[in-house]
């Protein structure tokens, strides 16, 4: 399974590289008040998937910070749990009538 996951980042990777090494022609990107970036287009799908990235965590703080501040509220004024009490005796597993009229029961469930 290790060696799976291994595979898989190297694929992931070698696939990013050629990516980049397929976009290094020089790109500019036209800002408000005239402003230019002259970068090269990897650096520009970089900066746009990081910025993706910030604003999905920051648009998920509010609920995380709900989420936490419900978690708190629930742990403050939570009541003691008692521990569980000592499991019940095993039932004795039904007996089933054998091919030839003779009652044969399961065997228990440690020898299964």
């Amino acid at each position: 399974m290790r060696a799976l996951v291994w595979l898989l980042r190297a694929f992931v990777f070698f696939t990013l590289f050629a990516f980049a090494l397929n976009n290094q022609q020089e790109t500019v990107v036209h800002w408000f008040f005239g402003f230019e970036w002259h970068t090269r287009m990897v650096m520009v799908v970089l900066a746009a998937f990081a910025a993706g990235c910030a604003i999905g965590v920051l648009a998920m703080v509010p609920s995380w910070w709900r989420h936490r501040r419900v978690a708190q509220r629930q742990g403050a004024g939570a009541t003691p749990v008692a521990p569980p009490a000592a499991a019940a005796p095993a039932r004795e597993s039904p007996s089933l009538p054998s091919q030839f009229g003779a009652e044969a029961a399961y065997p228990p469930p440690d020898q299964r």
